[in-house]
């Protein structure tokens, strides 16, 4: 049979101490003393919430449980109160408690808090104040995750557009070096056999690269003029014919072009001469599709900045919305590309600016547009318009998915209410928006149906942005 428990184990719980002697005695009269083995469960996912719980000895690590794998949570040690408190709303469980060390409890049953009430008020007040300092600690907690979650998709769309160029760029670099180091070798074979200047005039008047015919004409007339190129290099004893044919058309050359060199040339010369000539030709190109790659690389890195608002303070500015708007759409272009959603722009031509804070109004249209592209199926739409109204900026992000229920409707804007499956939101994104959206002095509207959910972002207007 457990020890009974005394007043000095009660004394161990801070949010005990200074207690009257009478509300101690109560205490011990209607709670118990519980033993806990380490490891040992004290409370599992379904159990009823029945009691609060004061830690005497040892500890409990909780844990949360997402996509069937326990994820620790938080700890409490000797000392610490858990569990049901006064008023709360907690019925069922959700997640594991497990022993740390050999653990006593001191447990009271919910159903005796309201003569606690009676017996000691000022204890049920601390009790209180503990539950709404938990409340705010866990939704913290929380919004950390939410935050965390969209980061880390918006980091993995990220890696992805910057893998691309930074992969294209690689590309480039060996297929120039390995270009490069064949050009002394074909410059000395084409000496070797003695051009005149005017016919090496002519080879390298064709060297800057023309217009690619690939953007104009359809992919059989580029490949007959390939075949066409191809068909006259062997017929004039160029063994790499078919091989050259393709760099000399993608940069705009024509049989027309290539007929005259050639018949200025040393027919032994022409292997070298039309080498070198798609050899410089390929270069050229390879330069211009690093640069082009670079320049992606740094417009990905222009984006981030735009968008985390890296170079400023975080006080309130006077705000293109507009251009909030179109850096978070650079930010999410790999998750719209990857569902092939058609994006709408409907843009006010002329927008007043809004006095804000970029980083936390990203932050709302991250979270809008976020949802919409879950919901949507591929090859969905989502519209972005603004308008003026007033005194106000509305901005609307509309997408023609499923719409929402008519009995999740009025539940979405609550803190940690979710559809989604366990480990892929935490429910608080659109709370964060809504408050984030208040605290600029505006309000955040939800219409909904089949085919067409609606969110209306107002915000206080101030001068106009043009």
């Amino acid at each position: 049979m457990p020890a009974a428990l005394t007043p000095a184990d009660l004394l161990v719980i801070p949010i005990f101490n200074d207690l009257p002697p009478d509300t101690l005695a109560w205490l011990l009269a209607h709670g118990e003393r519980r033993e806990v083995a380490d490891g040992e469960a004290v409370v599992q996912p379904g159990d009823v919430a029945e009691y609060m719980m004061a830690v005497l000895q040892g500890g409990i690590q909780f844990y949360s449980v997402l996509n069937g794998n326990r994820e620790p949570r938080f700890r409490i040690d000797a000392g610490s109160v858990s569990g049901v408190l006064p008023y709360s709303r907690l019925r069922t469980i959700s997640g594991y408690g497990l022993a740390v060390g050999p653990t006593v409890l001191y447990l009271l049953h919910r159903d005796l808090f309201p003569q606690l009430e009676q017996a000691s008020p000022e204890l049920v007040q601390r009790l209180v104040s503990l539950m709404s300092d938990r409340a705010r600690d866990e939704a913290r907690a929380q919004e950390r995750d939410e935050k965390l979650r969209a980061l880390g998709k918006l980091s993995a769309g990220l890696a992805h557009e910057l893998n691309n160029p930074a992969a294209a760029i690689a590309r480039g670099a060996e297929a120039l070096r390995e270009r490069a180091a064949a050009k002394p070798g074909l410059l000395v074979d084409l000496v070797r056999h003695c051009p005149s200047p005017a016919a090496l005039q002519a080879l390298t008047a064709l060297s800057v690269p023309g217009q690619s015919p690939t953007g104009l004409l359809s992919a059989l007339a580029c490949a007959d003029r390939e075949d066409e190129i191809a068909d006259w290099l062997e017929a004039q004893g160029v063994p790499d014919g078919y091989r050259l044919a393709a760099g000399l058309m993608e940069a705009g050359l024509t049989l027309e072009q290539l007929r005259p060199v050639g018949a200025a040339l040393p027919p032994a010369a022409l292997p070298a001469a039309f080498a070198w000539l798609e050899g410089q030709l390929t270069m050229l190109r390879l330069i211009h599709d690093v640069q082009e790659s670079g320049s992606r690389i740094s417009t990905l890195v222009q984006n981030v900045k735009t968008y985390s608002h890296m170079d400023r303070g975080g006080d309130y500015a006077q705000l293109d919305v507009k251009a909030g708007l179109e850096s978070t759409l650079n930010m999410l272009s790999y998750a719209l590309r990857a569902k092939n959603i058609r994006l709408v722009r409907d843009y006010a031509p002329q927008l007043p600016a809004i006095h804000g804070q970029v980083s936390s109004l990203n932050q709302v249209w991250t979270n809008l547009l976020d949802n919409a592209i879950d919901v949507l199926p591929s090859g969905g739409e989502i519209t972005l318009r603004t308008a003026v109204e007033g005194d106000f900026v509305r901005v609307f992000v509309i997408d023609n998915g499923p719409g929402i229920a008519p009995e999740v409707l009025p539940r979405i804007f609550e803190p940690f209410y979710t559809t989604k499956q366990a480990g892929e939101g935490t429910g608080l994104g659109l709370d964060i928006a809504q408050r984030i959206v208040r605290n600029h002095g505006g309000r955040l509207e939800v219409h909904s149906q089949p085919g067409r959910t609606e969110f209306c972002v107002w915000l206080p207007s101030g001068e106009v942005v043009r």
